[in-house]
């Protein structure tokens, strides 16, 4: 079967081929886009926060300038998994990370705002389970906000982002029939063009969510990327 063609500005490299590839510019962005769910592992994992600020900015200089990724088993086939096994590894002995600390605590590859991480971190609700869990539900969260944020840029690209800011709030929801009409007369459209235009954002965020969910894949096939869907919607339902 043929990969579908991605959507425009999709990268054509994953994961492991940067890293095979020795692309430190690309795995940076990747990490760029991914460091909170690493972030909350952390903080879970009982540090607090201004250590685990230190910890995620260790932990990224390791992976990204030490070539750590390049050891990587391509057989496992998903970033996140791969970055949470990791991240485990570099957690695992407490002399570890004091020493990496000592040694790097100061490296500033990523740009991470603390207040914004320990903001996010804080918005959370309780949960009774594990960061392991917890890890798969934040990444589940991250791809679908690059995921929006990608459908955005589109619709702003066309001159369609105040269409898109009306009809953000239900693509994910069906509104009432009232609701409905309601919009669609403070679009001055038909609510027969209103249920295209909002069948049309579905169907592109669902590309877009594919697409950054490929992007974290070593071969995401149709078929792959149908299976971390699944994984990571299971996640949400935790």
């Amino acid at each position: 079967m043929n990969q579908p063609r991605p959507p425009s500005g999709f990268p054509t490299t994953h994961w492991s081929r940067v890293a095979r590839a020795g692309d430190s510019i690309a795995l940076a962005e990747l990490c760029a886009a991914y460091w909170y769910p690493i972030y909350a592992l952390i903080r879970r994992k009982g540090h607090q926060a201004d250590q685990s600020l230190d910890l995620t900015q260790t932990y990224f200089a390791r992976l990204i300038e030490k070539g750590t990724i390049s050891a990587a088993d391509p057989a496992c086939g998903r970033f996140r998994a791969f970055l949470r096994a990791d991240c485990a590894f570099f957690l695992a002995d407490a002399r570890d990370y004091d020493r990496a600390l000592k040694r790097g605590g100061s490296a500033r590859v990523l740009s991470i705002d603390s207040e914004e991480a320990e903001t996010r971190f804080r918005r959370e609700p309780a949960h009774d389970d594990t960061p392991e869990r917890l890890f798969a539900r934040d990444w589940a969260l991250s791809l679908i906000d690059h995921a929006m944020g990608r459908l955005e840029r589109h619709y702003q690209a066309g001159g369609r982002g105040e269409t898109f800011r009306s009809l953000k709030p239900i693509l994910t929801s069906e509104p009432e029939a009232a609701r409905f009409a309601q919009l669609a007369a403070e679009l001055k459209t038909t609510e027969g063009a209103l249920r295209t235009a909002v069948h049309r954002l579905r169907a592109r965020f669902a590309d877009e969510l594919r697409a950054e969910i490929a992007e974290t894949l070593d071969d995401p096939t149709p078929e792959a990327i149908a299976d971390e869907l699944h994984d990571l919607f299971a996640a949400l339902g935790n």
